[in-house]
């Protein structure tokens, strides 16, 4: 038994014709036919009473009709399941980071997802944090990797790296021998930092504010690289999270700020209810990142 004789049989029971039921499944009356005979052969009993001018259904048929709408039904939620994760997702897919962020995890998720899914159409923006949690909230993106102090309100969010603050010295600066640093003690001195509406400037804005102090920011940056590379050279102390400062060990000292208790958060924000290709992309998503975290503990 074929789904196709089902639907051939339903389809003359429907329109009470051969003739009618071709027209509607798009083949000839004869193939038609021959496929109901063959189903009337696999079940053992004749569907249709055809000595009338209209196809009508026997005992047989009539106790028939109902399963096979059912079978067919179901046939269709299979189908339909199965493609809102494998091959029919497509489309476009906007993917939202912020500016100067290089995590290859997130890279390899992307890739991950471009080879299961090549129909969907990726795009990358790069913005401040404050931005990219808006463009979220308007459906303008999709799911974005940004710096935040707290989860953002009314959005999902996975948190990918919670740590602290610290102030990132060359080996040469005068703050370089104490071993941690305090606000008050650490906005004496010409400051490098993110610029406004990123997660790290905003954490520090605000444990700043809470003390009522106001640093004055000398130069900023948007990738820790460049900040860095500009408090290495001794034009100010570097504001970073501890694995952006560790990157420099070498070149620069870190120093914890011990007055500053809140996280600076990484973390992957989408909408509630998110499309099939967002789950997808969140799946792949907690794979690297898992892998990453493994590898990087392991070398440690």
């Amino acid at each position: 038994m074929e789904l196709r004789q089902l639907e051939y049989f339903v389809a003359v029971a429907e329109e009470q014709s051969f003739t009618r039921a071709a027209e509607r499944v798009h083949i000839s009356q004869s193939g038609v036919s021959a496929q109901i005979r063959r189903l009337e052969r696999e079940l053992g009993a004749e569907l249709f009473d055809r000595s009338a001018r209209t196809a009508t259904l026997t005992v047989a048929g009539k106790a028939a009709l109902e399963h096979a709408r059912a079978a067919l039904s179901a046939a269709g939620a299979v189908g339909q399941a199965v493609s809102a994760v494998t091959g029919l997702i497509s489309g476009r897919l906007t993917v939202g980071m912020v500016n100067g962020c290089t995590i290859t995890p997130l890279f390899d998720a992307l890739a991950a997802f471009h080879a299961a899914h090549p129909g969907v159409r990726l795009s990358l923006l790069e913005d401040n944090s404050d931005r990219l949690v808006e463009s979220v909230r308007d459906g303008a993106v999709d799911l974005a990797l940004v710096g935040t102090t707290a989860p953002p309100d009314g959005l999902e969010s996975w948190t990918i790296v919670s740590e602290r603050l610290v102030a990132a010295v060359p080996p040469a600066h005068p703050l370089a021998a104490r071993g941690t640093v305090t606000l008050r003690e650490l906005i004496d001195h010409p400051l490098v930092c993110m610029p406004p509406g990123t997660g790290l400037r905003t954490l520090f804005d605000q444990a700043c504010a809470a003390q009522g102090l106001r640093p004055v920011i000398s130069l900023a940056a948007g990738a820790a690289d460049a900040i860095a590379a500009l408090a290495a050279r001794g034009l100010g102390v570097a504001v970073l999270s501890e694995s952006m400062a560790s990157a420099y060990r070498g070149q620069l000292i870190a120093l914890p700020l011990t007055d500053v208790d809140a996280p600076a958060l990484l973390a992957l924000i989408w909408r509630n209810n998110p499309n099939p290709a967002v789950r997808e992309l969140l799946h792949h998503s907690r794979r690297t990142f898992t892998a990453s975290d493994r590898t990087r503990h392991e070398r440690q």
